[in-house]
């Protein structure tokens, strides 16, 4: 069982992801555990890169803006990683660019999310930098997953909740990655 981890979808991102499937492939895993826990986001970009390398051709995910009008964002067939079996963990510090790839990964039935419930950053901002220094953020969007379900507020519910503890955390345990092993096996 191959494993890869996604901290942050920096300028880099995919290529990273990519070449951890390249290597993990040529072991010939029976499949693959995506960890997209305590991730951040990051480009918008590279989260469609991302989750195309995983998925056939079709939309990863929808921008609607405040007036109703949707913008698709999708990606081709023909990736590295579209065949491999996959479980995505998540928890409620997978946010923005990491539910983006999550919620479409779920929409198209590439594998079960197992974890917490995301954080639920799916809004897109204009920022205006005041004369004070302070800003303004004004939304003007907000992120769906392919299927149209809304991140913003709402975050991703896990198809299998499992729930890390304090004592999980002070002892090392990681429940959560011990039960996306399990469903390969």
């Amino acid at each position: 069982i191959g494993y890869i981890r996604l901290q942050e979808f920096s300028a880099t991102a995919t290529r990273r992801v990519e070449e951890g499937l390249e290597e993990l492939l040529a072991q010939e895993p029976r499949g693959i555990v995506f960890d997209l826990r305590q991730n951040p986001g990051g480009w918008l970009e590279q989260s469609i890169a991302v989750a195309d390398l995983f998925l056939d051709e079709g939309v990863i995910a929808v921008r609607r803006s405040s007036d109703g009008e949707e913008e698709n964002f999708g990606g081709r067939s023909g990736d590295l990683g579209e065949e491999i079996p996959l479980v995505v963990l998540v928890d409620r510090n997978s946010a923005s660019a990491s539910e983006i790839v999550a919620g479409a990964l779920r929409d198209y039935e590439r594998g079960p999310l197992i974890g917490e419930r995301t954080f639920g950053k799916g809004s897109v901002q204009l920022v205006h930098d005041l004369s004070d220094q302070s800003s303004l953020h004004v939304t003007v969007a907000r992120w769906l997953t392919p299927d149209r379900h809304r991140i913003d507020g709402e975050g991703l519910v896990p198809d299998v909740e499992v729930i890390l503890s304090e004592a999980d955390r002070a002892s090392g345990a990681d429940p959560q990655l011990e039960r996306a092993i399990a469903y390969f096996q």
